[in-house]
Formats: structure tokens, C-alpha cells, sequence
């Protein structure tokens, strides 16, 4: 038996294969796979699909109607307040998207749902309640009606606007458009008693205590007058505030004394002046003027009498002339003085009555303003108490136009379209329910796939073997259905025996010197084509003219001579040789009609492991290797078996049968897990059994060869 080659690819020098990774198949998907898989399931998919879209159809169908009314406001910012006295609202220090954010939650908050029901008495309202499906003979919470009016309704904020709608969903037309404006109309309510209560709260208490005060100022006046008037006293307003004993000034008899006084100094003081005039002979203006105009033709004429006596004699007729004109003017000059004279006596009896008089006068005023002096106490403690209520009157109302004027701001919040009664319903909608049912369908017929295809650790694609199990692909070979499989093997024409002839053509370049020797074929589990791959291999080799010896090495459960319809003698076998009796070429039968010779099992051991176990299989191996170019050992399955494992010893590699669509990944890794601590050499793999779920995937019964045989293709075709 020649050694001298290893095999090109051997378990151990490999690096670790994709399915030993989770997390590298989890991030290396394969959508091509997804695909296949959904092609081989496209029927079962196209039920789930047509499924969802019935769905939809009886969904539609049974559903009650719904109709939405909308109503939308506008949501303007918070501005300053701009009157004069001090503002009682605040600017928001929240930025413009924080602000609309919090009125949109504000919409939907349970406090404002609570507004509604109580403003629109919604607990007791029997077409709401049918609306919504409750009860109205039963009690209902109000946190369970706040509950479903939270779950109908809807607030939808326009983009690039401060316009908000406020949608509300219900079976009946009329209750939806109610619900949509009570909404909007309770949210712009609470929204002013929010910013402007406290003003309003204000102005209520003012507006009480106004008209109380009101009330107390009228009573108070009415008091002052009635006293007044009982006493008889006249005020005489004086333009400056008083009080206590000095009310009495302000009446009228105060009044009148005073300008009594101020007569009585005139008149003392004008007839002081009359008498001292009268005293000094002093003379009007008047009088004074024609005195001195006398006096002064008077020396006018005596300086014209002494010129001209001067040249003139006494009895000149102009000195007699000038003398009698002299003495008229004195006559007249004396006239005056005693006329002036007279004046001045008249003007000072007439100031000393007028003083009298008004000394007689002021003497009984002043005995009324006495006693008048006691009343006006009175009468100031009165005044003071309606000029104390008439100050804080003024003060509250002043107060009170400054609130009105503070809290009489413009809402920021105003309803711009009131909800009208919705003309159709919105729901249920076939079209949309289609397309829900169809989209669930697609979901669900995705999920089936994923599932099928990440719970399905089966062979599908052949390149699984090389990925995932890092071995080489020798052959692949398709299932063959509804005909006679020695039949097919024997055919050379057909597709099973032109896929063994392709997998004995790639063993040949296994090692420098051709196809190894002396090989086991083994499998995971049973019924995976090991032995069909073994009689087909033998077949192929035969064929090319070697002499070629095919051994039954699964001693529990041999199977290789029915398989071939060959009768064999059980105590001549591999168990036989093993013990220790018989030959090898009595042993080996010849098998005519496919052209190599057999070694079959033999009789059944109690003990297969301890057979196989030591050097004797060994040594038959290399001692059928001295008669024959080929040996092919059918091994038992590895999983459960040390069987194959000891078989490997015997020969130089391992040629895998790996089932498509059905041999899981996992159990063959920890199968060639096991050949690998074995040390067994793993020459590559036969995937067997394909079909058109394969077929996807290109590998038909073209096995990527060329050999252009597809699914469905005739004989006349191939």
C-alpha cells in the first residue's frame, strides 16, 4: 500500500468552518438562500398571502362604521403683556418646540378629558354611550369614559404651522362632531382660566368688595347730608382739605363771617383815611386842580397890576379893571376852599356808618358761627369717615380698570374651524385593509421563510460542504425516484451513474498518484446513500479496468449483498476474517454483473467494536491491497459508533456521505468532530439524494459539471 501522499485536504489543517461561528452566519446572510427557500415554498406563501388578504376582506366586512370629525385651532405664542401696570401673566421661558409640545400633551392629558365630561355631562349621555358601546344602565367611572374618549381621539399638529386638529372617532356621525368642538372648546377655555385666571379670580373679588364699599360710601353721604341739613349748615366748598373744628369755616355762615371781617377792615381803614383828610383840610383831586388854576391867574393878574402900576396911576381905568378881576378871582379862590371842605365831611360820615354797620353786622354773624362751632365737630368726623370711604372706593376702582385692563388679554388659543358632521365613514377601509392584509401576509409568509430556513440545518445548497463543514464537494449525486436504483446504476447513460463517474473522476486528483488505494465511505446516520455510494464507486472504478474490492464493514446492520440481490454465505465474511477464520479469496465473492468483487459482513458479531478495534482489519486491508488496485470500505454511521472510527485506521481517508435535505449540520460536524480525534483523514464529501429543492440552487442534474442534465429533461433531451 503506497503512503507516500497525503490527501489534498484534511480535517485539521482546515480552518474553522462558518458553521462553527454563530455570530459569522449572522452577519454574512445569504438573501440568495431566502430566495430559493421561498421558491420551494411558493405555494404554501401564496396561501398565507391570499389568507391575509381574506382576512382583510372579512375584517372590512364586519367591522362597525367609524366617522371622524375634526375640528383645528390656532396655537399662537405666549406674548408679554404690554399694558402699563404691572403684568400679572408670565412670558413662557420655553423654548417654541418645548412649548408646542407641551399643549400637544396637554390635548391628550387626562385632566382636560375630564373637562369634557363634566362640561357635556358625557356620563350620562345615552348616544354617546351606544356610540362607543357602553352600557348606559350600568354604572360607568369616569376614569373608564376618560379612558375610551383618550382612545378615540386624535391630535394631529400641522407641519410648518401653529394649527393643531382635534379629531374625534365614533360610530355615530352626530356624536364625533359634538365630541371634536366640546373638546377644542373646553382646551381654549382652560387654556384663558390658565393664563388669566388669577387676574379674573382677581377682578371677581374687587368687583365684590366695589360694590360693598359703594354701598357703605352712599350710606355714609346720605349721613353727612341729613346732618346738614337738620343743622342747617351750608358748606361752602374751599378747594383744600379740612376737618374737626374747621368744618365750621366751611360753611356758609363761616363764610359770611369772613367776608364780614374783610368789609369791616376796608371800612375802618377808608374812614381813617376820611378823617385824617378831613383833620389835614386837604382837598380832592378835583377841588385841588381848580384852587390852583384860580391861584394861578390870580398872580397872573396881580403881575399884569403892578407892571401897570408901574406906569399907570391909580385911577388909570385898566389898574381898576385888573383890580376887580383880582378880587373876583379871590372871591372864587375862597368859594373852592369852602366847597372842598364840605366833601371831606360828607366822605367821613359816610365811612364812620359804614364801619358801624359792619361792626353790627359781624357782632351777630359771629354769634351764629359760635354756635355753629359744636356742630361742625360732628359735622367734620362725618365728612372725614365719607372722604375716608370715597378714597378707598377710588383706590379699588382704580385697581380694579388696572386687572380689567391686565387680564383683558386676547386668548392665544382660538378655533379657527369648528367640526362639522361627518358626511361619510373613514373606516373600515377595504382598500387599506387590503393592503394591511396583504402586508401581514407578506410579513408572515417572510417569517415562514425565515424560520423554514434558519431552523432547516440541512444540506440544501452542496456548497454547505465546503462553507460550513470546510471539505471538499466530491460528488454530487440526485435522488432517484419511481425506478429501480441498480437499474439506474447499471444504465451508464443515466444520471446517478454519470454522477458517481464524476465523483470517481475527482478522487483521482485527491493525491499525485491518482484515487486513494484503500478508503471508508461512512455516513452520520443510516440511510443516506453510503451504501448505493459504495456498490457505485466500486462500479466506476471497475470500470476502468481495475480490480476493485468493495467490503461490508458496517457489521451491525449489513446491507451491501441484499442491495445488489446477491446471496451471499454468512459464515464467510469480514466477521470470519476478523475472528481469525478463512481466507480472503474464500471470502470475496465476485459480483459478475457489475464488475468488482465483494467481501461482505458475514455474520452478525455480539461484539462489532472489539472486532474492528484491533490490527486484523489492518491487515486484511493491506493484504487485499496486495491483489487488488482499489479498495472501498462501506463503514457504519459515526454518530452513536465507534465503528467508523476504528475502520478509519485501516485505510488512508475518508470519503464523507453527507444526505441533502436531511443530514443536520450540526450532527455532521460533531460526526467529522469525532473523525478528526480519530485522526482520521477526511478526503471530501459525496452529497447525495438531491432534487428539485436543490435544483434552485444551481446544482440539478447538472451537478455543476456541464453535464446539462435538468430536472424534467427526456431522454431524448439528454
Amino acid at each position: 500500500m503506497s503512503k507516500d501522499t497525503g490527501p489534498v485536504r484534511v480535517l485539521s489543517e482546515h480552518n474553522e468552518p462558518d458553521g462553527g461561528n454563530p455570530s459569522v452566519s449572522l452577519l454574512q446572510i445569504d438573501f440568495e438562500r431566502f430566495w430559493i427557500q421561498a421558491l420551494n415554498l411558493k405555494y404554501w406563501l401564496l396561501g398565507i398571502v391570499v389568507i391575509g388578504l381574506l382576512i382583510g376582506l372579512i375584517v372590512t366586512l364586519l367591522s362597525t362604521s367609524l366617522y371622524r370629525a375634526t375640528a383645528r385651532v390656532e396655537i399662537s405664542l405666549v406674548r408679554q403683556n404690554v399694558v402699563s401696570s404691572q403684568p400679572l401673566e408670565v412670558e413662557s421661558r420655553f423654548s417654541e418646540q418645548q412649548y408646542y409640545d407641551t399643549q400637544f400633551e396637554l390635548l391628550q392629558s387626562r385632566s382636560l378629558v375630564n373637562r369634557v365630561i363634566a362640561s357635556g355631562n358625557l356620563a350620562r349621555d345615552e348616544e354617546l354611550l351606544a356610540a362607543i358601546g357602553l352600557d348606559p344602565s350600568q354604572e360607568i367611572t369616569e376614569r373608564t369614559l376618560g379612558t375610551i374618549l383618550l382612545g378615540n381621539v386624535q391630535i394631529n399638529p400641522l407641519d410648518r404651522t401653529s394649527l393643531v386638529d382635534i379629531s374625534y372617532s365614533s360610530a355615530s356621525r352626530e356624536v364625533s362632531a359634538r365630541i371634536a368642538n366640546l373638546w377644542a372648546n373646553e382646551y381654549i377655555a382652560a387654556n384663558y382660566q390658565k393664563r388669566f385666571g388669577a387676574n379674573i379670580e382677581a377682578r371677581d373679588f374687587l368687583e365684590g368688595q366695589i360694590a360693598e364699599l359703594r354701598d357703605k360710601l352712599a350710606i355714609t353721604e346720605r349721613e353727612l347730608v341729613d346732618y346738614a341739613n337738620a343743622n342747617e349748615l351750608v358748606i361752602i366748598d374751599t378747594g383744600r382739605e379740612s376737618g374737626g373744628s374747621d368744618a365750621a369755616s366751611q360753611t356758609l355762615v363761616g363764610a359770611e363771617l369772613a367776608a364780614l371781617n374783610t368789609a369791616l377792615a376796608t371800612a375802618t381803614t377808608e374812614r381813617i383815611q376820611a378823617e385824617s383828610a378831613l383833620n389835614a383840610g386837604s382837598t380832592g383831586e378835583t377841588g385841588a386842580a381848580s384852587a390852583a388854576a384860580l391861584r394861578g391867574r390870580l398872580a397872573e393878574e396881580q403881575a399884569e397890576l403892578a407892571e401897570l402900576r408901574s406906569k399907570f396911576g391909580p385911577e388909570y381905568p385898566e389898574i381898576k379893571a385888573k383890580l376887580a378881576e383880582i378880587s373876583a378871582l379871590q372871591e372864587a379862590l375862597n368859594v373852592e376852599s369852602s366847597i372842598d371842605n364840605g366833601a371831606l365831611q360828607a366822605a367821613y360820615r359816610k365811612a364812620l356808618l359804614q364801619e358801624r354797620a359792619l361792626r353790627t353786622k359781624l357782632a351777630d354773624v359771629k354769634g351764629s358761627f359760635l354756635g355753629q362751632q359744636g356742630q361742625g365737630i360732628q359735622y367734620g368726623i362725618l365728612k372725614r369717615e365719607v372722604d375716608t370711604n370715597r378714597e378707598l372706593y377710588d383706590a379699588l376702582l382704580q385697581r380694579y380698570k388696572e386687572l380689567e385692563a391686565a387680564g383683558a388679554g386676547k386668548n392665544n388659543v382660538t378655533l379657527v374651524d369648528a367640526a362639522s358632521t361627518p358626511l361619510k365613514a373613514y373606516s373600515p377601509s377595504l382598500l387599506v385593509n387590503l393592503f394591511v392584509g396583504l402586508g401581514a401576509g407578506l410579513l408572515a409568509a417572510a417569517a415562514v421563510v425565515y424560520l423554514r430556513e434558519t431552523m432547516d440545518r440541512t444540506v440544501r445548497d452542496p456548497n454547505d460542504v465546503r462553507n460550513k463543514l470546510g471539505i471538499v464537494p466530491l460528488g454530487l449525486i440526485p435522488r432517484v425516484q419511481g425506478a429501480d436504483i441498480v437499474d439506474e446504476l447499471l444504465r451508464r447513460s443515466s444520471e446517478v451513474s454519470e454522477a458517481y463517474t464524476a465523483a470517481r473522476t475527482n478522487m483521482t486528483f485527491l493525491t499525485a498518484t491518482g484515487a486513494p488505494r484503500a478508503l471508508m465511505l461512512t455516513s452520520t446516520r443510516p440511510n443516506e446513500g453510503k451504501t448505493l455510494s459504495g456498490v457505485a464507486l466500486a462500479r466506476s472504478f471497475a470500470q476502468l479496468g481495475k480490480k476493485v474490492l468493495l467490503v461490508d464493514a458496517d457489521l451491525r446492520h449489513s446491507g451491501i449483498s441484499d442491495f445488489i440481490g446477491l446471496a451471499t454465505d454468512p459464515g464467510k465474511g469480514l466477521s470470519t476474517l476478523l475472528s481469525g477464520g478463512g481466507t480472503l479469496a474464500e471470502a470475496a465473492v465476485w459480483v459478475e454483473e457489475h464488475g468488482f468483487d465483494l467481501l461482505p459482513a458475514g455474520h452478525r458479531p455480539p461484539n462489532p467494536v472489539e472486532l474492528l478495534s484491533g490490527s486484523k482489519l489492518k491487515e486484511i486491508v493491506d493484504m487485499a491491497l496486495d491483489t487488488y488496485d482499489q479498495v472501498i470500505v462501506d463503514g457504519a454511521p459515526v454518530l452513536g459508533l465507534a465503528d467508523a472510527l476504528e475502520v478509519s485506521r485501516a485505510v488512508e481517508g475518508v470519503v464523507y456521505i453527507v444526505e441533502s435535505n436531511g443530514a443536520n449540520i450540526r450532527a455532521v460536524q460533531t460526526a467529522l468532530g469525532r473523525l478528526a480525534t480519530a485522526n482520521a483523514t477526511i478526503f471530501g464529501a459525496v452529497v447525495t439524494k438531491l432534487d428539485q429543492r436543490n435544483a434552485a440552487y444551481g446544482y440539478g442534474y447538472g451537478y455543476g459539471y456541464g453535464y446539462g442534465y435538468g430536472y424534467g429533461d427526456t431522454p431524448e433531451e439528454e
